[in-house]
């Protein structure tokens, strides 16, 4: 059974980066057809796609987000991660990550931007 889990910290600065870490159990991120998303939700609001990751390593990204975020990952650690800079408050979410097929959700983190 595949399980993700989304680790890093809580509390961010304005204008600083965001780092998000979403670890992979079960199952390879290099399996061949499988898709590994980065996916937040603000509060009152609804499900938003940051972006994505193949298995073949290759990224896309929201065009809302694109000029803020990287998607990346390490295949020997079985992981792969978000870097989103230059956060808002606006970017205060609780963040998942996700991946296709028999993969599921991570569980989200709360990442709340504050000075």
């Amino acid at each position: 059974q595949i399980q993700l889990q989304e680790s890093g910290p809580g509390l961010v600065k304005p204008s600083q980066t965001l780092s998000l870490t979403c670890t992979v159990s079960g199952g390879s991120i290099t399996t061949n057809d499988y898709y590994w998303y980065w996916i937040r939700q603000p509060p009152g609001k609804g499900l938003e796609l940051i972006g994505c990751i193949s298995y073949l390593g290759v990224t896309d990204y929201s065009p809302s987000l694109k000029s803020r975020t990287s998607i990346s990952r390490d295949t020997s650690r079985n992981l792969f991660t978000l870097q989103l800079t230059s956060v808002i408050p606006e970017d205060t979410a609780v963040y998942y990550c996700a991946g296709v097929h028999d993969a599921g959700w991570g569980q989200g983190t709360q990442v709340t931007v504050s000075s």
